[in-house]
């Protein structure tokens, strides 16, 4: 006789349905399923299940509704507790009467005498999401209790997978020894026969009829309601189906509230007429369930009232943007446009096609926003910014559901796996340490301190097998150990024409941050993308460092010559970094000013950065200037390498060179670099023994050192200064000013001089000390390199990656 499966979702909620994850829907308004049992009975029985129940929380009124129909049992999901802490359980009862349902109804305050019941009764029972803090009490220790009440648990398709493959983990290894320790461990005798054979079931645990049979449990060769019930606790126990995300949990979301509010705001009658309306209707109730309109919600993100008409208001309200933007994307994509095609019941990839089209509208209103408040900026039109901003609220209320999804899976992922350690399953393989750290920046592409600094620092991630990732935005091929996302718009920067802020695709690395698992996240910038990696610490609970790599506010206050901008630039600095449970800084001096300014001291730390004493080295003097730019190569070579700005202080730089060629016929100055200030330096100095060389990178830049004599650092802006300690690497004796992080990277009076910024007659000094003293010069440059021996980059790093374990991830907290 030929055998047949029998096969059913086994956790499935209708409208009287109280979930454990409401807290979650009244954060976009909405507190209660709206599913009619006899529509989850037909989208069952349309997926192919041949038994239905409906496990509402201590009701039976779900399934009594569907009881009259052929192939169905009467069930419900239970609320109990554990006597001595209140942590709270959801057990799943099948088939049962409305006497057994007074019975567990009365004895379900105490999980242990309802279990007892239970198994006396002869009464089919799971656990429900057994890895589900539904209270945020479960332990451990009531994790071990479960193993000696429960035989069959469950699988739940809208949880965590790691919690399903875990649980599996767990329910395998159980030994008689393990029950036998267990229930010794917690005087607790086990209420079944063979305790230690454990059986997991499926369960969609679905609360919009949008997973149903999301996962799903088949017994094989049950051919009756009896056979498969009996059937569930042993070996012909099948689980089928597919794990639930974040993206399918928030699309969960929108569709609850959407049925909800499409009802209360009678949305229906204009689903003929607007395309928006119909997309919305057919991407989240891809079902038989009545046919209504949008969410309230979204109905007042899109700026519709009752009337069905937009209301008039300002052009660029955000509203206005959302519904323009909204229509267009829908008609020039071929995926999206052909949901308003697909039959009601092809449900496949929706989740992930409500993800596209929310990150794609919030894709276009954020490049607006971003455009929108840089124009006021620049016009210092403050009433205008705050309007912007205030609007962005509507675009906020968009994409909440997918920040509550990620935040809630990324809750549960830590509370799994603090549970797999205790459990001793601790198989984790992401790195010999467990740091994952990601690290965002604003700028890698271009030629500066901050892009060298993270370029070197991939280099040797990768050498240390530290899982270090660099995410950027721009419009490069990636690299090893980098992450390049595609902008979502870009400003030009007027004062840094050869520089631009790139908007960053915020859910798009949202998922990619939550997919790959990071522990730590990383900010080398204030910029887009530097709030980009606030808002992804935040959702997903990590901590997050940032390292003050430039003096933007002395920047600005250099380029504009405005001190009001200068304020408002320190307010968003400070503010920035006050967010941040660590500031990294390269100087102490730094440290010390953003002390002053507000920045707890308890955040500040030191970094001290490091050098690649390979690339620069003496030995690569080789004549470079005369070779490529016919420089005499009997003159004495002063050097300047960064960017050609006025906030490096090169108009003071400028007027010393002119003095210093006038007094010392043998002296030549090279520039290394470019920048806004390139052109008219070059005019300033025309007539003087100059060479601006452009840009160097690689071995022409170490040789461009190297061949060089004495190093010129006039700027009082710089954190860091990395270039100062390149040029003692190479040989070169420096002089710096006493303002900023260089003085604190070479030995004054030993490796070079620290003059006072701004002072022209104090620069001519110190160089002609060198200059006018062979022996002294000569003495300075071996000290300047063997300065530096020490301060190798790997090491600098390996410190900085051993600091990223002193603050925990703030979801175990």
């Amino acid at each position: 006789m030929e055998t047949r499966s029998q096969k059913a979702d086994l956790h499935v909620h209708s409208k009287y349905s109280k979930r454990p994850s409401e807290w979650i829907l009244r954060k976009i308004g909405c507190a209660e399923s709206y599913t009619e049992p006899l529509d989850l009975y037909d989208l069952a029985r349309g997926k192919g299940m041949d038994l239905v129940t409906i496990t509402d929380h201590n009701t039976l009124s779900g399934s009594l509704d569907i009881a009259h129909l052929p192939d169905t049992f009467v069930s419900e999901e239970v609320t109990a507790y554990f006597p001595e802490d209140g942590c709270k359980l959801h057990v799943l009862v099948y088939d049962i009467d409305e006497k057994h349902h007074r019975q567990i109804s009365r004895l379900r305050e105490n999980v242990l005498d309802l279990a007892k019941y239970l198994c006396q009764e002869k009464i089919a029972y799971a656990l429900a999401h057994p890895l589900y803090a539904v209270n945020d009490k479960l332990t451990a220790e009531h994790v071990e209790k479960t193993f000696l009440l429960f035989r069959v648990f469950e699988l739940n398709g809208t949880r965590l997978e790691d919690d399903n493959v875990i649980l599996r983990q767990v329910l395998n290894r159980i030994t008689k020894e393990d029950i036998e320790f267990l229930a010794d461990k917690h005087d607790l005798e086990p209420l079944h026969s063979e305790p230690w054979r454990k059986t997991v079931i499926g369960g969609s645990d679905d609360h919009s009829s949008f997973h149903v049979a999301r996962l799903y449990t088949e017994v094989g060769g049950a051919e009756t309601k009896e056979e498969f019930l009996s059937g569930l606790g042993g070996s012909r126990v099948t689980v089928k189906g597919r794990p639930c995300n974040p993206r399918a949990m928030a699309h969960n979301i929108y569709s609850v509230a959407y049925r909800f509010y499409s009802g209360k705001f009678d949305l229906r009658r204009y689903l003929s007429k607007e395309l928006l309306l119909r997309f919305v209707d057919r991407a989240l109730i891809p079902t038989s369930v009545a046919e209504e309109g949008l969410v309230g919600r979204l109905r007042n993100v899109i700026g519709y009232h009752r009337k069905g008409t937009c209301p008039k208001s300002r052009p660029e309200a955000m509203e206005g943007i959302l519904l323009r933007e909204a229509r267009r994307i829908i008609m020039d994509d071929p995926e999206l446009s052909h949901v308003l095609k697909r039959p009601r019941n092809e449900t496949q990839g929706l989740a992930d096609v409500w993800f596209t089209f929310v990150n794609r509208i919030s894709e276009k209103v954020l490049k607006q926003f971003a455009d929108s408040i840089l124009e006021h900026l620049s016009g210092a039109d403050l009433f205008n910014i705050f309007h912007t901003i205030g609007s962005a609220g509507s675009l906020y209320t968009l994409m909440a559901p997918f920040f509550v999804s990620y935040a809630f899976y990324t809750k549960q992922r830590e509370f799994t796996e603090r549970i797999k350690a205790c459990l001793k399953l601790d198989e984790r393989d992401i790195s010999v340490d467990g740091l994952q750290v990601a690290h965002f920046t604003d700028t890698f592409y271009e030629i500066n301190g901050v892009a060298l600094t993270l370029k070197k620092q991939v280099e040797i991630a990768v050498k240390n097998n530290k899982q270090q990732t660099v995410i950027t935005c721009g419009p490069e091929s990636p690299q090893s150990g980098v992450t390049n996302f595609i902008p979502i718009g870009a400003c030009d920067l007027p004062l840094y024409p050869e520089m631009k802020l790139y908007y960053p695709p915020l859910l798009t690395m949202l998922d990619y941050c939550y997919e790959k698992g990071f522990t730590h996240i990383h900010s080398a910038t204030p910029g887009p993308i530097g709030l980009a990696a606030l808002a992804i610490a935040r959702i997903l609970k990590l901590p997050i460092y940032g390292t003050y790599h430039t003096a933007l506010p002395q920047y600005v206050s250099y380029l504009t010559e405005d001190p009001y901008m200068e304020e408002i630039m320190w307010k968003y600095t400070l503010w920035y970094y006050k967010q941040m449970d660590v500031v990294y800084v390269p100087s102490r001096a730094t440290g010390e000013e953003l002390a002053q300014k507000g920045i707890p001291k308890g955040k500040i730390r030191f970094y001290p950065r490091g050098i690649d004493l390979e690339a620069f080295h003496p030995s690569k003097r080789n004549g470079f200037f005369k070779n490529r730019f016919n420089v005499d190569g009997k003159s004495l070579k002063l050097l300047y390498v960064g960017r050609v700005s006025k906030e490096k202080n090169l108009p003071l730089l400028a007027d010393v060179f002119r003095e210093l060629s006038r007094m010392r016929g043998n002296l030549h100055l090279v520039v290394v670099g470019s920048g806004p200030y390139f052109d008219e330096m070059k005019t300033s100095l025309s007539g003087t023994p100059v060479t601006f060389t452009g840009y160097l990178e690689g071995e022409d830049l170490s040789q461009a050192y190297a061949s060089s004599d004495i190093f010129v650092f006039p700027s009082s802006t710089d954190t860091f200064g990395n270039v100062v300690l390149e040029a003692q690497a190479s040989g070169l004796p420096v002089v710096v000013t006493d303002g900023g992080g260089p003085k604190e990277n070479m030995v004054p009076d030993q490796t070079g001089f620290v003059v006072p910024a701004g002072d022209s007659r104090a620069l001519i000094d110190a160089v002609l000390k060198l200059v006018d003293h062979p022996e002294d010069l000569r003495a300075a440059k071996e000290k300047a390199r063997a300065y530096v021996e020490k301060r190798s980059f790997e090491a600098a790093y390996m410190q900085l990656w051993d600091s990223y374990r002193t603050v925990a991830p703030r979801r175990a907290a």
